[in-house]
């Protein structure tokens, strides 16, 4: 049977990845979102420049989604985020504003997004920027560099730490 989302058969959830010590499953992560402060150093390359380096990040974590690192707006240099137009909608954070990211010559469309009015719960996003990781030369975080989540639509920012299976890939769209 075919239902009118196009799957076939009934949803069955995934069979998540057991963590081992020092490791988080996403889903164990929250619905709705959350977001949770982080020390980690997060250093991101384009155009074999660094963009990034702070230990001020922010990530949101959301149940079968690897997290999503938001850094401070300040930490790129000038010109390296120039805003575009165009916006979406989370229907928990609100609405993004796009950045196009710029540096080294490299110039990658919409490659960030920001929330500059934030629901509540998610004011921490107001002053941050999260990039796409599979845009980027390379995002690391103390010193691992990032896989990124599967997707055109997502960013999710996957280390050893982090354990699925993650919604983003072919099939997943039903998560």
């Amino acid at each position: 049977m075919t239902t009118a989302r196009g799957f076939t058969g009934s949803f069955r959830r995934p069979r998540p990845i057991k963590p081992r010590a020092g490791q988080e499953s996403v889903w164990d992560y929250p619905r709705p979102p959350m977001v949770e402060p982080r020390s980690e150093r997060v250093i991101v390359r384009l155009g074999g420049q660094v963009i990034a380096d702070t230990t001020d990040a922010v990530r949101v974590l959301e149940t079968s989604h690897p997290p999503v690192y938001y850094l401070p707006l300040d930490a790129f240099p000038a010109g390296v985020l120039v805003p575009v137009e165009g916006t979406s909608l989370c229907e928990f954070k609100g609405e993004a504003h796009y950045f196009d990211v710029v540096a080294g010559g490299v110039v990658v469309a919409r490659a960030g997004w920001t929330y500059p009015e934030p629901t509540r719960g998610f004011e921490a996003l107001r002053t941050r920027v999260a990039l796409y990781p599979r845009h980027m030369d390379s995002c690391e975080v103390n010193g691992e560099q990032v896989t990124f989540q599967e997707g055109d639509f997502y960013g999710g920012w996957i280390t050893a730490q982090i354990v699925g299976p993650f919604k983003g890939g072919p099939g997943t769209a039903g998560w």
